[in-house]
C-alpha cells in the first residue's frame, strides 16, 4: 500500500476510522515556519460534522505534534502530527465484516486484501483519515498564506441548489475562510441544507460539486507533461474519498465553445505581463499562468445509507439484501471542502519548493 504523496513535500498518512489513531507525517518544508496551532484547529473545525446534515459521530479532533516543530516553527525535520480516535461503535459494523455495502469500498478492500482489512467503519478507506491531512495542510496554508498566497473553496452545487459563482475573488475567498457551510449566497446556504435534511429523512444521501479558487500564484509553477499542474493536483484531489470528477477552468464546457471564447488575452500592466479572462483556470501548457487558479471537483453522495439495497454476502457468497446501521453523513461535500483546501496546499508548496527551492517558504524580515 503506497501511502505518500509529493516530491520536495511529501505528506504520509495511517490509521483506520476505528483504530486508535491517525497519524499523517509531512516532510521537507522548510525550517522557520511559524506553525500556529489556533488555525490548525480552525481548520480542523471546518472539516468538523455539525448539526443533522452531518454524521452525529463527534470527535474532538485534538492533535498531538510529536516532532519537527519547535517553540513555534518548523525545525525542518519531519513534522509528526497525531490525532486520537475516541468516540466509536465498532459493533455497528459487524454485519458489514461480511456484508458489503454497495458503492462502499468493503467489496474492493476483500478483493485487495483477502479479508484482512479492518472492516470497522471503512478502516482505512474512511473519510475519518482526512482529518490528520487537513492538520497537516493547515500548516502548509499558513506557509502560502504568509506569502500572499490564498485558497478559496465555495460549494458550488449541492442537492440539487447552486450557490453564485466567484465575483470578487480576494473578498469572496476572505468570507469563506470564516464559515463552516462554504457558500457566497446566503441564500443558498439555507436551501442546499434543506435538501440535505430531506435526504436525510428518506434515509438516503446527496453529493455535490465544490469550486476553488487560488489568488497569488506566480507563473511558471508544473511541467509540461507528466507533472502539469493539472495532474499534479488530480493525482491529490482524486485521492480525497468522495472525489469522482475535477475539470479546470470551465473544464467541459471548453468543447462547446470557440478557441476566440476561451483563450482570453494577454496585456501589459505597471511591466508585468497578466491573462485577462483566460478560461482554462489559470494554467496553460501545464504550467501556472499568473491569473486565478481555478478548478472544480464533483463530491459524489455518501455511498452508506439507511436504504435496503440488493448485495451479496463476500464469505458464503450468498445474495442478500442490506439496510446500513450506525452514524454517516447524509452529505459530505460540506465538510469534503476542507479536505480540498488542505490537499491543494500540500501541493502548491511541493510545486514552489520544486521550482524555488526549499527555503521559498521563509518569510521576508
Amino acid at each position: 500500500m503506497k501511502s505518500s504523496l509529493g516530491q520536495s513535500v511529501n505528506i504520509s498518512i495511517t490509521g483506520e476510522s476505528h483504530g486508535e489513531a491517525l497519524v499523517a507525517v509531512l516532510s521537507g518544508l522548510t525550517p522557520g515556519i511559524k506553525v500556529d496551532r489556533d488555525y490548525i484547529r480552525h481548520c480542523l473545525s471546518q472539516r468538523a460534522p455539525v448539526g443533522k446534515i452531518s454524521t452525529p459521530r463527534k470527535e474532538a479532533d485534538d492533535f498531538e505534534i510529536l516532532s519537527g516543530v519547535f517553540e513555534g516553527f518548523t525545525t525542518g525535520t519531519p513534522i509528526t502530527i497525531l490525532i486520537r480516535n475516541t468516540n466509536t461503535k465498532s459493533k455497528d459494523y459487524s454485519e458489514m465484516q461480511t456484508t458489503a455495502r454497495p458503492g462502499h469500498a468493503d467489496f474492493t478492500a476483500e478483493m485487495k486484501y483477502h479479508g484482512f482489512q479492518d472492516f470497522r467503519g471503512g478502516g482505512h478507506f474512511s473519510g475519518r483519515i482526512t482529518a490528520v491531512l487537513v492538520a497537516a495542510g493547515a500548516i502548509a496554508r499558513l506557509a502560502l498564506k504568509n506569502k500572499g498566497i490564498e485558497i478559496g473553496t465555495h460549494i458550488l452545487k449541492c442537492g440539487g441548489v447552486s450557490d453564485r459563482n466567484f465575483i470578487d475573488i480576494n473578498e469572496d475567498i476572505k468570507s469563506l475562510n470564516n464559515k463552516y457551510f462554504a457558500v457566497l449566497d446566503e441564500k443558498s446556504a439555507q436551501a442546499m441544507q434543506d435538501s440535505i435534511l430531506e435526504a436525510s429523512r428518506q434515509g438516503d444521501s446527496v453529493g455535490g460539486v465544490l469550486e476553488t479558487a487560488v489568488v497569488g500564484l506566480p507563473a511558471g509553477l508544473g511541467e509540461p507533461w507528466f507533472d502539469s499542474m493539472e495532474s499534479v493536483l488530480s493525482h491529490f484531489l482524486f485521492s480525497i474519498p468522495g472525489v469522482k470528477g475535477v475539470e479546470f477552468g470551465e473544464g467541459f464546457a471548453l468543447a462547446d465553445m470557440k478557441g476566440s471564447e476561451v483563450n482570453g488575452s494577454l496585456k501589459v500592466v505597471k511591466g508585468k505581463i497578466i491573462p485577462v479572462n483566460d478560461l482554462s483556470g489559470g494554467i496553460n501548457g501545464g504550467i501556472t499562468n499568473g491569473d486565478t487558479l481555478k478548478f472544480r471537483c464533483a463530491v459524489r453522495p455518501t455511498p452508506t445509507i439507511f436504504k435496503e439495497q440488493n448485495t451479496v454476502d463476500i464469505k458464503s457468497l450468498e445474495n442478500k439484501t442490506l439496510c446500513a446501521k450506525g452514524r454517516h453523513d447524509p452529505a459530505i461535500v460540506h465538510r469534503v471542502r476542507a479536505v480540498v483546501d488542505s490537499a491543494v496546499a500540500l501541493v502548491l508548496c511541493d510545486m514552489l519548493a520544486q521550482r524555488f527551492g526549499t527555503d521559498w517558504a521563509l518569510e521576508v524580515k
